[in-house]
């Protein structure tokens, strides 16, 4: 018996190992396309307009493709579908404040799962009716990318359910964005 749960465990232990070197790099991979992307911020509120070939050139193909081609990612693949640590979640193409951690909740669904936006202008909406579906897009308040969609079954009292693609999200633990702060105010 002992035998045969080996590869279960071992498997699992890989697994693991690889999430958390996927994670590094993947936060290592947002450093520098951040860096690398003249319209990311996380406080200008200027709207976004340019071209989809420039979107294109800055935007990784990942991000490209559920941003601009409105994609979605295969359900609990994502990296913040399980993820509840406390911070703030931002538009991967753009870096608009988009939702709080303490409006995030378990859902079940696969993808990340928000009650509320953090203001009502971060999120945009639109009429979705593709694959004979009746349902309503949600974009970025700023660039107007493809975020995912927002439905009437999540928890009371608001009753909203924000399904967001884990791609199109940036996370900045509450932490880490202290200690930015505090190192830019000692510079001031």
């Amino acid at each position: 018996m002992r035998i045969k749960a080996l590869p279960v465990i071992l498997f699992s232990l890989i697994a693991g190992c690889n999430s958390i070197i996927h994670n590094q790099n993947t936060s290592l991979k947002m450093e520098t396309l951040k860096k690398d992307n003249p319209v990311y911020s996380n406080t200008d509120t200027n709207k976004i307009t340019i071209s989809e070939d420039e979107w294109k050139k800055i935007l990784p193909k990942d991000v490209y493709d559920i941003a601009r081609q409105k994609g979605t990612e295969h359900a609990f693949t994502g990296k913040y579908w399980d993820i509840f640590d406390t911070g703030t979640y931002y538009c991967a193409a753009c870096g608009n404040p988009l939702f709080k951690s303490n409006a995030k909740f378990e859902s079940s669904c696969g993808w990340p799962s928000f009650f509320e936006p953090i203001t009502k202008g971060s999120i945009i909406y639109a009429a979705d009716n593709t694959y004979g579906m009746k349902r309503t897009e949600v974009m970025c308040g700023r660039c107007k990318a493809h975020l995912g969609h927002v439905f009437e079954d999540g928890p009371p009292p608001i009753g909203l359910r924000y399904c967001i693609n884990s791609v199109i999200l940036d996370f900045e633990k509450a932490k880490d964005a202290e200690k930015r702060f505090n190192e830019d105010s000692s510079k001031e």
